[in-house]
C-alpha cells in the first residue's frame, strides 16, 4: 500500500470520529473506538538493538557498539531481524488480545543524536560522534525495520530532534543553543538523511528547548523537517516533554496551552498525558478540528501502511521466528565486529603453549547487565566475558576468577571493610601466569536519566575516571607485576590514559549483547580477528573538552579537536596486516561526487577484516577544523589476497556550512585520504601507517 492509498483511506475513517475521538487517537496509549471498529493501540515501543522490555528477542550489541563496525550491511541485517521478531511478537500478543506497551509496530528507535561529549549517559544510544557514521548507518537500519514490502513492516523513528546530548539531570529545562553552521554541519545531517533516504515514519522531538523554543513545540519541526526535507510522516514527543512546557520551561502557562503549543508546531502525538487536555484547549479556541484532524490522518495513515487493519505478508510470524539460529548469527557478528583492539604489544592472541594459569578479575567479568546497557530485552541465554574466556580458553586453561571489587560500591557486604575482595584478586593473581581485568560501566552508572536501570539519578559520567573501587583494583594489578590485560565494557570513552602505558593489551568491548562474552573470548584466543573502529574520540581526560552544556562545537569530536587525543576516532588494530597499494577515484567533487577506489591486500598471515576510510579536507574558509568523514566501507581478505573497494562520496560531502548554515561549493583544493583510520598524527604513530591522499 502506499501513502497515497493509506492516507485517502485515513482521511476516510478520521472523518467518521467525532471531535472528542478524533483528540484521544493523538496519545500513545490510543483507547478503542469500538463503533468504528477501531481496537486500541499503544505506539510506544522500543528496538534500540533488539526488541526491547516486551520479553526474549535477539540481543544485539549496544548501539555505540553497532557503531564500531562501521559495516552498513550488517545494520540492515539488523534492522530486518528486529522488524521479523517485532512482528511476530507483534501477531501473538495480539491474538491473545495483548495491547500493552512495548507490544505494537511502532518502534521509536534509532538514536541519532551525535555523541558529542563522553559524559553524556545516554551516548551509549547513538552511533558515535560523526555524521556521516551516523546517517550511513541509520539508513540501513530504518530500512531493514521498515522493509520494501506490500505493507511496512514496522514503523521506525528518528530521535531526538534536535540538538540533545546531554546533560540529562538537566534537559527537562536546558536550552541548547548552537549557531547556525553548527546545526546544519553537526546536529541536523543525521535525521535529514533519516527522512530523506530511509524515509523513516516518524520523528521524535527531545526534551530540551534549543536556541529557546522548547524541541517538541519547535519551528523547525514545520519549517526544516516537513517545508524543507518533504517529511510525510508522524511526529511524536519524547515522553511527558510536552508537560515540560508549563511545569520546567515555563514558556506556556498550564496543560491547555503546553498542548496546543505543540499540535500547532506540528507534534501529532503525545507520549505522556498533555494531550488529554488538548478537548479543554479546543474549547478555549487555543486548537482547531482541523488541526487535530490533520494529526489524526497522519497516524491512522501509518497505521494503515502497517497494515493493521488488513491481512498482511507479515501475518505468518510467530514465536518460531523470534531467536532463530539465523538471527543469532547476525548477533554474533555484530559483536564479532563491534570490539576494538586499541593496544597489542605482541601478548594476543594468547598463546596457550606458553600460558596455562589465567586469572580473570573484575566487576564486569562475570556481569549480565554490563553485556546489555539500556533499553534491552531479554535473552534465552547469557555468556558473560568469564564464561567467553572459559570457553575459548579450552580445558587444558586453568582459569581462576575473582570479581575482585563491586562495581562502585567501596563497602558491599556492611560487615567487612572496605575493598575486601582485594586480598583475594591478590592471591589468584600470585597463582597465574596472566591477568585478564575485566572492568567498565553499566546501566546504572551511564544512561537515561530517569530510565529503569537508573531511576533515581542522572544518567550522566562526572568525569571519564572509572569508580575508585575499580581504580583500586587496577592499581593492584599493576603492583602485582603481572602481565595483564584490559576488558573495558562501557558506552563511552574512559580514562585509559595509565592502562595504555602499564597494560599488554587493551579492548573495548561496550556493551556487547547477551551473548558477547564469547566474541570476547575468541578475539582474545585468536579465534576471532579484532576489526572494530572507534566510532568516537578517546580523550585523555575531560581537561580536554568544553563545558558539558557548551553546545559549541569548537574543541569537541575529531572534527574540531584541538589537542592530540588518547585514541582517535576510526581507530582500531586487527591481528593481521593489510595495506592500501593503491588510489584512484573518478567523477568530479563539485557535481556529480566521486568513487574513490582502493587496492586493499592481505599481506599477513591470517584472514582479516579492515575498514577503508575516506576522509575529505578543503581549503575553503569554512571548512572544518580537522578532516571529516565521507565513506567508508569494510573489506575482508584471507592471507596473501588482494582486492578492490570502490567508495562513492556524495557531491554534499564535499560541501562547506557557512556562518548563515547555507552548504556552499569548497573554494581551493580538496585533499581526499584514503586510509585504514583518520589522516592524523596519532593514527599514524599508532598503527605505523600513512593515509594516501588524492588531491582535487
Amino acid at each position: 500500500m502506499d501513502r497515497e492509498q493509506a492516507t485517502k483511506r485515513a482521511e476516510e475513517l478520521v472523518s467518521k470520529m467525532t471531535i472528542e475521538e478524533a483528540a484521544s487517537q493523538l496519545r500513545y496509549d490510543s483507547p478503542a473506538i469500538d463503533r468504528l471498529g477501531i481496537p486500541e493501540y499503544n505506539w510506544w515501543n522500543e528496538t534500540l538493538h533488539g526488541v526491547a522490555r516486551a520479553g526474549t528477542a535477539t540481543s544485539f550489541p549496544q548501539a555505540i557498539g553497532l557503531g564500531a563496525t562501521f559495516d552498513t550491511e550488517l545494520l540492515g541485517k539488523i534492522g530486518e531481524v528486529c522488524a521479523s521478531e517485532g512482528r511476530a511478537k507483534y501477531n501473538e500478543y495480539k491474538a491473545n488480545g495483548d495491547r500493552d506497551i512495548y507490544k505494537g509496530l511502532t518502534f521509536w528507535s534509532p538514536n541519532v543524536n551525535l555523541f558529542r561529549d563522553p559524559r553524556w549517559g545516554r551516548g551509549q544510544e547513538t552511533y558515535g560522534e560523526d555524521p556521516v557514521l551516523i546517517s550511513d548507518l541509520a539508513v540501513p537500519f530504518i530500512e531493514g525495520l521498515q522493509g520494501d514490502g506490500e505493507y511496512m513492516k514496522t514503523a521506525a523513528c528518528a530521535k531526538h530532534f534536535v540538538v540533545h546530548s546531554g546533560p540529562e539531570a538537566v534537559r527537562h529545562e536546558f536550552n541548547a543553543t548552537c549557531s547556525d553552521k553548527d546545526l546544519y554541519e553537526t546536529y541536523l545531517p543525521a535525521f535529514e538523511a533519516c527522512v530523506k533516504q530511509a524515509k523513516v515514519e516518524s520523528v521524535m522531538g527531545a526534551y530540551n528547548r534549543t536556541n529557546g523554543e522548547p524541541c517538541c513545540g519547535h519551528s523547525y519541526l514545520q519549517d526544516i523537517i516537513r517545508d524543507k526535507w518533504g517529511f510525510k510522516g508522524h511526529i511524536v514527543s519524547d515522553c511527558w516533554a510536552i508537560r515540560d512546557f508549563h511545569e520546567r520551561h515555563k514558556v506556556t502557562k498550564n496543560s491547555e496551552e503546553s498542548a496546543a503549543l505543540a499540535l500547532n508546531k506540528g507534534c501529532d502525538l503525545n507520549c505522556g498525558c498533555t494531550y488529554i487536555n488538548l478537548m479543554k484547549a479546543y474549547n478555549k479556541g487555543l486548537v482547531t478540528e482541523e488541526a487535530i484532524r490533520k494529526a489524526a490522518v497522519r497516524l491512522f495513515t501509518t497505521r494503515y501502511l502497517l497494515g493493521m487493519f488488513d491481512e498482511t505478508e507479515y501475518d505468518g510470524l510467530n514465536y518460531l521466528d523470534v531467536e532463530t539460529k539465523e538471527n543469532l548469527a547476525v548477533a554474533r557478528r555484530a559483536s564479532d565486529e563491534s570490539i576494538v583492539l586499541l593496544k597489542n604489544d605482541g601478548i594476543l592472541p594468547i598463546d596457550t603453549n606458553k600460558t596455562k594459569v589465567i586469572s580473570v578479575i573484575g566487576p564486569n567479568a562475570d556481569s549480565r547487565a554490563c553485556l546489555v546497557g539500556n533499553y534491552y530485552g531479554t535473552s534465552s541465554e547469557y555468556i558473560t566475558a568469564l564464561e567467553g574466556i572459559r570457553s575459548a580458553a579450552g580445558e587444558d586453561m586453568r582459569i581462576l576468577y575473582t570479581d575482585g571489587c563491586d562495581l562502585s560500591n567501596t563497602k558491599p557486604d556492611v560487615l567487612s571493610r572496605e575493598y575486601h575482595r582485594i586480598a583475594e584478586a591478590e592471591a589468584v593473581m600470585k597463582r597465574s601466569d596472566l591477568v585478564i581485568l575485566v572492568i567498565g560501566l553499566n546501566e546504572t552508572l551511564e544512561g537515561e536519566e530517569g530510565d529503569q536501570g537508573n531511576m533515581y539519578r542522572s544518567g550522566d559520567k562526572p568525569d571519564l575516571k572509572f569508580p575508585k573501587t575499580q581504580l583500586k583494583l587496577i592499581d593492584t594489578v599493576i603492583k602485582s607485576g603481572k602481565p595483564f590485560i584490559t576488558v573495558v565494557m562501557a558506552g563511552s570513552c574512559m580514562d585509559l590514559s595509565v592502562l595504555d602505558d602499564k597494560s599488554s593489551a587493551i579492548l573495548q568491548a561496550w556493551y556487547p549483547g547477551a551473548r558477547g562474552g564469547q566474541s570476547i573470548g575468541d578475539i582474545i584466543f585468536g579465534k576471532v580477528n579484532p576489526s572494530g573502529k572507534l566510532p568516537v574520540t578517546f580523550y585523555r581526560d575531560t581537561n580536554d573538552l568544553p563545558d558539558f552544556e557548551d553546545y559549541s562545537m569548537k574543541g569537541r569530536t575529531y572534527r574540531y579537536l584541538e589537542t592530540d587525543p588518547l585514541y582517535p576516532f576510526g581507530y582500531g588494530l586487527t591481528y593481521g596486516k593489510m595495506d592500501i597499494t593503491s588510489v584512484s577515484y573518478a567523477g568530479d567533487p563539485k557535481s556529480s561526487g566521486i568513487t574513490v577506489k582502493a587496492e586493499v591486500s592481505n599481506t599477513g598471515d591470517v584472514t582479516t577484516s579492515e575498514v577503508v576510510q575516506v576522509y575529505v579536507k578543503s581549503e575553503d574558509a569554512n571548512e572544518v577544523k580537522n578532516t571529516k568523514l565521507a565513506g567508508f566501507a569494510r573489506i575482508t581478505l584471507e592471507a596473501g589476497k588482494s582486492a578492490s573497494v570502490e567508495i562513492p562520496v556524495a557531491a554534499d560531502r564535499f560541501l562547506v556550512v557557512d556562518e548563515k548554515g547555507e552548504k556552499v561549493i569548497p573554494e581551493g583544493k580538496i585533499n581526499v585520504y584514503v586510509g585504514f583510520g583518520q589522516p592524523d598524527g596519532r593514527t599514524e604513530s599508532l598503527t605505523g601507517k600513512k593515509s594516501a591522499v588524492i588531491v582535487l
